[in-house]
């Protein structure tokens, strides 16, 4: 007994040797403290008061109060988005908010600010638009992943989350059906074939107008559209014209005629009128000289025109092909797969046969896993490829296509997964390889696996060191539009706005259903939805301040949402950057159909749910979750109260004391965007009602109308709207969420963004060199330790 009572008296002595000194710094600092806490919290929060059922002075030590997290917790998200103290009461400084703030992050949360705690990663799947992306740049194919894979889970608003991104036995099943799909389609096991090739539509012109593109030729204004195409060799060859018509949802009297003709000779013609089809063709065949002397073309031309009502039709060009030599004297792999099959056919000697396959499949696995393939596997690959070729009836094509399916269906593929050198040690935090790097990078912006440059870069080490040059080089392909409509299209939920049910025959007073949905149709809320992300492009690309997105006195409108707006001088399909006049009711998101659809119910506007969605998305304070069984607002609105304005509903639905609080900072941001109806149209009545957008945020700003809204969340609440942004990013960029740890690192990007212009691409550079994207924890995951994996 005297053996074991001492060594627990030493070891307790020891313990509290080593904590003594942080327990006594922890209290000088919270005596530091405690006087702020007093004079700006205790009214409501202390000294016997519980406010909201929250009392900030209820400890018996110290200690013990500094353990109590969910209490300092509250207390930091409240301080930090400037909820408390309320805006009627005296405020805290600059210096004293940082200082509240600085002690809870240091001596409660266990901040090292030096050194942030780049949080979990999760090892996740690829989502459906990565999947299809990845097997589009890796095999040069368009692959319908919706019409195999089932639709993703989301989490935190985004379908990038690991925690939703795992791999059951059934999905692991779709994914090799799909794997055998995408090999079919891709690697040509009939060998070398008759050459057919894709022209650049770009390449296409009319000297009327630099504007004019075979993507939009109007039956209503005869085109020609002229290319000078290379040709390789002197033969006969078949010309194929994809295309489809466009203009209206419904039937329409309107018709063309579509021609193709070479130099001066027409070589075929087809009358065109009103068809629903997805896809259709136009063919010919003529022989074609070696060289880029002749001439291709493609003309419209007017037939009948639509009757009154109807609208005009025009043909999108898909794709222009040529095929040939048609009498097969030259023969080559597909395009798409020339860059495996780079020495052309394989030789018929086995010793060479087996260099080629290594060759093909050290090259598509290497890019397949996004680090080169070590030769372990490689061999297992090739020996794969060469019993499948050795079997009777098969090629060396049908070897490698068996090699590339296993690829397909590896972990190593499907999931984003990093090497850790020191696995199973959280408290160690490193930054990632460069591999896994350029992988986040790609996956981000690309939302595929990297290009041969970043491959490059990050197998020399050098990728860190021209971060910000290849950021930019990204950000100038195509291939970050995929960026923009995923971050977009979850962010401002502009993926919705075409599927969004919305009851047009009430929303627009229309008896007639067809009639409703010709007026809001599918080509009005694709242009919806393409106003948002073009004009989020635009300010990322432009390097615009990022608060632009609030305020812009420009926007992205092609002439049917023009009109839809009310804006003149707007013509034709396209979408482009229009300035708005001076009084439009238009400008910034909150401003913008695809705002107004989304965050509406199917017959009426929901101010709750616009107003929630901008305390989430642009203020980063999202409210606590609803309380349970709350009934609709419908259901405030009978009897006498039918017709009551929908402010004086909102007060009567949310008088419930559980429910004021959190109406209180929702009801008037959502009240101020009433004059927008549920598809985006200006109303200045409702229920014959004026309607009043005056209101307060709850930080004290007042403002008496939308436009004024957005001006206090740009200027006043900048800060918020930069912080909500940068957890936006970082949210979508890394798979998880926001957790209270992450603050320096938010708080880093945010300040150095506003050191440097607050713009947009600012803001996307600090997300890309924060720790969370740049760094990881110790801990293992299924390829922690040997580049090979399982």
């Amino acid at each position: 007994m005297n053996c074991l009572f001492s060594r627990h008296f030493l070891f307790t002595t020891a313990l509290f040797a080593v904590s003594l000194p942080s327990l006594v710094a922890d209290e000088k600092a919270f005596d530091e403290i405690e006087p702020i806490l007093m004079d700006f919290c205790y009214d409501c929060h202390g000294d016997g008061m519980d406010k909201g059922d929250f009392a900030m002075d209820e400890y018996d030590s110290i200690a013990k109060h500094l353990q109590n997290f969910d209490v300092w917790f509250e207390s930091w998200k409240n301080v930090r988005s400037n909820l408390m103290p309320p805006a009627d009461k005296k405020q805290l400084s600059d210096g004293q908010r940082g200082k509240v703030l600085a002690f809870i992050e240091s001596k409660v949360f266990k901040i090292d600010h030096e050194n942030p705690d780049p949080g979990r990663v999760t090892i996740r799947r690829f989502n459906r638009e990565e999947y299809r992306y990845t097997i589009k740049d890796l095999l040069n194919i368009d692959f319908g992943v919706e019409d195999i894979l089932p639709a993703d889970d989301t989490g935190y608003g985004f379908d990038t989350i690991g925690d939703v991104l795992s791999i059951s036995p059934l999905l692991m099943e779709k994914y090799l059906e799909a794997a055998e799909q995408v090999v079919k389609k891709a690697v040509p096991t009939d060998g070398p074939e008759i050459q057919e090739w894709w022209l650049n539509k770009d390449d296409f012109r009319d000297d009327r107008s630099e504007s004019w593109s075979v993507e939009w030729l109007p039956f209503s204004h005869a085109r020609k559209m002229e290319g000078n195409p290379w040709i390789n060799f002197d033969g006969e060859y078949e010309i194929i014209l994809d295309f489809r018509i466009s203009g209206s949802e419904e039937a329409s009297s309107h018709s063309g005629t579509l021609k193709v003709g070479l130099g001066d000779k027409e070589l075929t013609s087809r009358k065109l009128g009103w068809d629903n089809s997805r896809s259709l063709s136009l063919k010919t065949k003529t022989t074609m000289k070696k060289g880029r002397d002749q001439t291709l073309w493609i003309a419209t031309e007017e037939g009948e025109k639509p009757n009154e009502g109807e609208k005009e039709l025009a043909v999108v060009v898909d794709s222009i092909r040529i095929r040939g030599p048609l009498d097969g004297s030259q023969k080559d792999y597909p395009w798409h797969m020339r860059y495996l099959f780079s020495e052309g056919p394989p030789s018929t000697d086995e010793k060479a046969r087996d260099s080629y396959r290594e060759k093909i499949l050290r090259r598509f696995a290497t890019r397949a896993f996004r680090r080169p393939v070590d030769d372990r596997t490689l061999q297992r690959l090739v020996a794969i490829a060469r019993q499948v070729d050795m079997q009777a009836g098969n090629s060396f094509e049908d070897g490698i296509a068996r090699a590339i399916t296993a690829i397909l269906v590896s972990p190593r593929f499907l999931m984003r997964a990093e090497i850790q050198p020191e696995p199973d040690n959280p408290g160690k935090v490193v930054p990632i390889d460069e591999y896994a790097l350029a992988s986040r990078l790609s996956y981000f912006l690309w939302s595929s696996t990297p290009d041969e440059e970043l491959m490059r870069l990050a197998g020399e080490g050098k990728l860190r060191a021209s971060w910000r040059d290849q950021i930019n080089r990204m950000l100038k392909d195509d291939k970050s539009d995929r960026f923009i409509r995923n971050f977009v299209g979850q962010w401002l939920m502009a993926r919705d706005v075409q599927t969004m049910h919305i009851d047009e025959r009430r929303v627009l007073n229309i008896r007639d259903l067809g009639q409703a949905r010709r007026t809001f149709s599918g080509q009005l809320r694709e242009s919806m939805r393409k106003e948002s992300e073009e004009f989020f492009a635009h300010v990322l690309r432009e390097n615009r301040p990022a608060t632009e997105l609030l305020t812009a006195r420009y926007t992205y409108l092609n002439e049917p949402l023009a009109e839809w707006y009310g804006v003149e001088g707007v013509k034709g399909k396209n979408m482009r950057k229009v300035d708005l006049p001076k009084d439009s009711k238009r400008g910034g998101i909150l401003s913008q159909a695809t705002f107004h659809v989304v965050t509406s119910n199917p017959t009426r506007t929901s101010p709750v749910k616009r107003g929630l969605f901008v305390l989430e998305n642009f203020l980063a304070t999202p409210p606590p979750p609803a309380v349970p069984d709350v009934p609709p607002l419908e259901e405030t609105a009978k009897g006498d109260k039918k017709n009551l304005p929908l402010r004086e509903l909102l007060a009567l639905h949310s008088e419930e004391k559980m429910c004021a609080s959190c109406h209180a900072r929702m009801d008037p941001i959502g009240l101020a965007l009433e004059n927008y109806n549920p598809v985006g149209l200006w109303r200045d009545t409702y229920n014959g009602q004026p309607i009043d957008g005056s209101g307060k945020l709850m930080t004290g700003e007042q403002f008496g109308n939308a436009k004024e809204l957005s001006k206090i969340l740009a200027t006043a609440r900048y800060r918020d709207f930069h912080r909500a942004l940068a957890e936006k990013l970082l949210t979508f960029s890394v798979g998880r969420g926001i957790e209270y740890y992450d603050a320096p690192t938010i708080d880093k990007i945010v300040s150095d963004t506003e050191n440097r212009g607050a713009t947009l691409k600012e803001i996307l550079y600090g997300v890309l060199e924060s720790a969370p994207f740049q760094k990881r924890r110790g801990d293992g995951d299924m390829f922690a330790t040997t580049p090979g994996g399982h």
